[in-house]
C-alpha cells in the first residue's frame, strides 16, 4: 500500500517550520528584502532551532534527521520567503554537506559543530565568470607546493561566502592532469579571511536580495595540504553527488515558492472585488488558482519521490533532475499567475507575490539549468 502521509516526526518539523516563518519570517522579511539586507537575527533563531544541522548526525552537533527533514523546513520557509530558505538550502547542502560526505574525521570535527549550530555558514565554489554551466571548464588552479595547496583563480554566484559569519568556502580546482589528458579536479577548503581570498562586493540581483551573494577571487591563497576534501582528483564527482541532493532540495524550495503563490491568491481574491462580486466567484481566477494548486501538488510528488529514492540510498539522480525541472517550472508559472490575480497591486513590492515574482526566475537557473536537467533525464534514459 503507497502512503504519502507524513511520518509524526516529519510532520511534527513541518508545523513547527510552517509556524516560525509565519510569525518570525513574514513580517519582517520584507524589509530585509527592500533594503538588501542579510537576516542576522533570523538565520541565528533557524540556527538555535536546529535547522541547519537536520541532516547532519549527532556526534556532530547536528540532530541526527535525514535529509526529507531539511527538504520539508526549506518548502515551509519558502512558503514565505525565498531569501532566507535559500540560506538554509546552501548552508547546508552546499555548505555542510560536502565535509559531512566527504571529509575527513578531523575536518568534520573542526569544521561541522559550528555549521550545524547555523552560527557559521560554509559555501560551495563550483560556478566560474566564464563557465556557467559547464563547470568542466574550471579554471581556477591549486598547485601542492611544500606541503600547501597554492590557489588561484575565481568563482561566480557563490551564495553564503561574504557575510560576517561565513567560514569558509569549497572549492573546486585543476590540481593536474589525468592520464587521458583531461583535467584532475579536486575541491580544497579555504577558510573565511584567508591571505590572498578576496570577496568582491555584493551582486545587485533581481531576486533573493537578503541573501548574500559574492564573486570569489583567489590570488596565491596557500592552505594546508589536510584542506583537501575528499580523495584527489575526485572533487568534480564529489561535487556532482552534491548537486543530485541539491536539486532536491531546491525542488522542495521551489515547491513552496509555488504554494505561497496559492496561498497569497486565495487570502486576495476573497477580499478583492470587481463589478460588484468577489473576484474568487469568477470562474477565469477560479481557474488561474486550480491551475496552480495542480502545479504545487504534481512538484511536491516529484520531490518526495526523489528523496524516497535518495534515503533508501537508490539512484535518485533522473527523480532529483524532473523534480528540480518540474517545481522551477511550477514556481515561474505560479509567480507569474499569482501576479495576475493580483493586477496592479502585484507589481507592488508591498505584496510578498511581487517578491515570489522576482525569486522565482532563478530556480530554473541555479544548481543546474531547466536544459541541464534536461540533458540529465536524456542520459538517464539513455540518449547520448
Amino acid at each position: 500500500m503507497i502512503d504519502l502521509t507524513l511520518p509524526e516526526e516529519h510532520e511534527a518539523l513541518r508545523k513547527t517550520v510552517q509556524e516560525f516563518a509565519r510569525a518570525e519570517v513574514a513580517p519582517v522579511i520584507g524589509d530585509f528584502y527592500e533594503r538588501g539586507e542579510f537576516p542576522y537575527r533570523i538565520v541565528a533563531k533557524m540556527g538555535a532551532m536546529g535547522l541547519f544541522g537536520l541532516p547532519i548526525g549527532e556526534e556532530y552537533g547536528g540532530m541526527g534527521g535525514d535529509y526529507f527533514a531539511l527538504c520539508l523546513a526549506l518548502e515551509e520557509l519558502a512558503r514565505v520567503d525565498s531569501s532566507v530558505a535559500i540560506t538554509l538550502e546552501a548552508g547546508v547542502s552546499l555548505g555542510a554537506m560536502p565535509i559531512y560526505r566527504f571529509g575527513t574525521d578531523e575536518q568534520k570535527q573542526r569544521w561541522l559543530p559550528d555549521l550545524a549550530a547555523g552560527t557559521r555558514l560554509g559555501a560551495f565554489g563550483l560556478t566560474e565568470p566564464g563557465g556557467g554551466s559547464d563547470a568542466g571548464a574550471t579554471r581556477t588552479a591549486a598547485k601542492l607546493v611544500d606541503g600547501e595547496w597554492v590557489v588561484n583563480g575565481s568563482k561566480a554566484f557563490i551564495t553564503n561566502s561574504g557575510t560576517d559569519i561565513t567560514s569558509h568556502v569549497a572549492v573546486t580546482a585543476v590540481t593536474g592532469l589525468r592520464d587521458d589528458g583531461r583535467k584532475e579536479i579536486s575541491a580544497v577548503i579555504i577558510p573565511a579571511g584567508t591571505k590572498g581570498f578576496a570577496v568582491a562586493k555584493k551582486y545587485s540581483k533581481v531576486g533573493w536580495n537578503a541573501s548574500d551573494t559574492h564573486e570569489l577571487s583567489f590570488d596565491d591563497v596557500h592552505v594546508p595540504e589536510a584542506n583537501l576534501l575528499g580523495t584527489q582528483g575526485r572533487g568534480y564527482a564529489q561535487f556532482l553527488s552534491t548537486l543530485d541532493e541539491g536539486r532536491v532540495a531546491i525542488a522542495a524550495l521551489a515547491v513552496g515558492l509555488a504554494q505561497g503563490c496559492v496561498d497569497e491568491s486565495l487570502k486576495y481574491v476573497a477580499e478583492r472585488e470587481a463589478f460588484g462580486r468577489k473576484i474568487g466567484e469568477y470562474q477565469a481566477i477560479q481557474f488561474k488558482i486550480a491551475d496552480m494548486e495542480t502545479r504545487v501538488h504534481t512538484a511536491r510528488l516529484a520531490y518526495y519521490a526523489a528523496a524516497a529514492k535518495m534515503l533508501r540510498s537508490q539512484p535518485f539522480k533522473r527523480e532529483a533532475a524532473i523534480a528540480k525541472l518540474v517545481a522551477s517550472n511550477a514556481a515561474m508559472d505560479n509567480s507569474r499567475e499569482a501576479t495576475q490575480i493580483f493586477g496592479g497591486y502585484g507589481f507592488m513590492n508591498d505584496f510578498p507575490v511581487a517578491r515570489f515574482y522576482r525569486d522565482a526566475k532563478i530556480l530554473e537557473i541555479g544548481e543546474g539549468t531547466s536544459e541541464v536537467q534536461r540533458i540529465l533525464i536524456a542520459r538517464e534514459l539513455g540518449l547520448h
